[in-house]
């Protein structure tokens, strides 16, 4: 059973049977890449390769941002704690990525007092670090995440 540890990305799971193949080589005991990669997958407890790449599906951006990962940040300029809902690489922007968040209360995105106008889900387009390249008009980060 696998246990709730968080997979490592894709590349450094391919990096993981490369070098496990090396090293067995070196010790004189041959496999190919695709044994290579089962063995990795059973690793880390799926029962092939297949299972394993299906369960990274189009998980992106830093380890633990993935549906279901607890965040906290700031749209446009007011706090919220969310869920990840989605996170999806962009294909056109490499290093840029989707995200859609399900805040645990409505934020005011207005700052006028006469007026509001609350929103409790958030799509936005974040970098590596979390924080968006759009700004609002006072020059901050449309959107800011970190998580843990």
């Amino acid at each position: 059973m696998r246990d709730a540890t968080p997979l490592p990305d894709l590349n450094s799971l391919k990096d993981q049977a490369r070098r496990l193949r090396a090293r067995l080589g070196a010790n004189g005991d041959t496999i190919n890449h695709s044994k290579a990669l089962e063995l990795v997958a059973a690793q880390h407890g799926f029962k092939d390769w297949n299972t394993l790449h299906a369960a990274l599906g189009n998980r992106a951006g830093p380890e633990r941002l993935m549906p279901g990962a607890r965040v906290t940040g700031a749209y446009l300029g007011q706090p919220f704690s969310a869920r990840v809902l989605g996170i999806q690489a962009l294909t056109s922007a490499p290093g840029n990525y989707r995200v859609s968040l399900d805040l645990d209360e409505a934020v005011d995105v207005v700052t006028f007092d006469s007026f509001s106008s609350f929103r409790k889900r958030v799509n936005g387009v974040i970098g590596e670090t979390g924080v968006s390249r759009e700004r609002t008009s006072n020059g901050r980060p449309q959107l800011e995440l970190s998580w843990s």
